[in-house]
């Protein structure tokens, strides 16, 4: 009899175990409006606090736009660099932000924030450039344009912006090369040209002073948007038979497919956490969804549980906590910025 009562209690556990392996992560969600008088709030990064950061403006057809932190509740506007427009793509641990703005003759310039002040950080010769993502240390990545009108990866470190170069894009070639993530470790992952026909756009990683390419998932091209502390990668790439899928690449540079939500859509991997988890957005025939990867492309819009009259089209960053920053749009059209939070 007793062992009879083991027996049900350990098959009791699998059966839970094996039901729980069911079910789907579900998600709190948090429509964070805008600060009073703007149309639109536009997430880009979420940090290990929940702060977020991205663009905020009066929408519709003035194209303007202001840096802003969210935190507790609250929008701080920073602004930008004299511009009329500006963008927060990363914010770090310390609340720190890094993006770029127009400066007052409509140049685009990047910057980092101190307090509630825009710096410039500056350019490789050419007069302008954008930043993407920002560590705890305060380096940060983006593109610039060099004195010979090409556009090159750079990363600012200790005050000074740092060349990271091409893998092979031609001298003098306004086509984009950019690194667009940055881990603790110093470690950044972006995109570049090459000289080659048959892989003329690869992702690559730069560590030690090296800039060094990606594969591809068999069609010849993919680019990386973001990184984790664990040194894996995600961004998209291509298959052989021409769709682009997002991805993860890890330190060794295997790459894995993760798929799409539809036969035949694309997907993109903007954001990655350390515990692996991807978020992005992908193509589906209704038109785009964001979506969140854990072993299996899911998407948002079916893991919330209450109605938010909102429809997800694209997970920008997610944090250690699970948290995740999407754009949300309704029914008019108008972007909101959404705090997703793991239940």
């Amino acid at each position: 009899m007793k062992s009879s009562n083991l027996i049900r209690f350990g098959l009791f556990l699998l059966l839970t175990a094996a039901a729980s392996c069911c079910f789907a992560q579900t998600y709190t969600m948090i429509d964070i409006g805008a600060p009073p008088g703007d149309g639109f709030a536009a997430p880009r990064a979420v940090n290990a606090s929940g702060q977020i950061t991205g663009a905020t403006g009066p929408g519709g057809d003035s194209g303007s736009s202001e840096v802003f932190i969210y935190s507790n509740g609250k929008f701080t506007n920073l602004g930008t660099l004299g511009g009329d427009s500006g963008i927060g793509n990363g914010i770090n641990a310390s609340g720190q932000v890094a993006g770029y703005s127009t400066n007052g003759t409509g140049t685009y310039r990047a910057f980092i924030s101190k307090g509630k002040s825009l710096i410039d950080i500056g350019d490789l010769g050419g007069g302008s450039a954008v930043a993407y993502a920002i560590n705890d240390a305060g380096q940060v990545v983006g593109s610039s344009v060099t004195a010979d009108g090409s556009n090159h990866p750079f990363m600012y470190s200790n005050g000074k912006l740092i060349d990271l170069g091409t893998l092979g894009s031609p001298q003098g070639c306004s086509w984009w090369n950019s690194a667009e993530g940055i881990n603790k470790f110093g470690v950044a992952v972006g995109y570049s040209y090459t000289n080659q026909n048959q892989a003329p756009l690869l992702g690559f990683a730069w560590f030690k002073g090296k800039i060094h390419a990606m594969v591809s998932l068999g069609g010849g091209m993919s680019q990386a948007y973001a990184i984790n502390n664990r040194n894996q990668a995600t961004g998209i790439a291509y298959l052989a038979n021409g769709d682009a899928h997002a991805f993860i690449v890890d330190a060794s540079g295997k790459m894995k497919d993760l798929g799409a939500l539809e036969q035949y859509g694309a997907s993109w991997g903007f954001g990655i956490n350390d515990s692996g988890v991807v978020v992005g957005q992908a193509q589906l025939n209704s038109g785009d969804h964001a979506f969140v990867y854990n072993g299996k492309m899911l998407d948002l819009n079916t893991l919330i549980r209450q109605g938010s009259g909102l429809t997800l089209i694209e997970a920008d960053g997610i944090n250690d906590a699970g948290q995740i920053v999407c754009t949300g749009e309704d029914g008019q059209g108008n972007s909101h910025a959404v705090l997703l939070t793991p239940q």
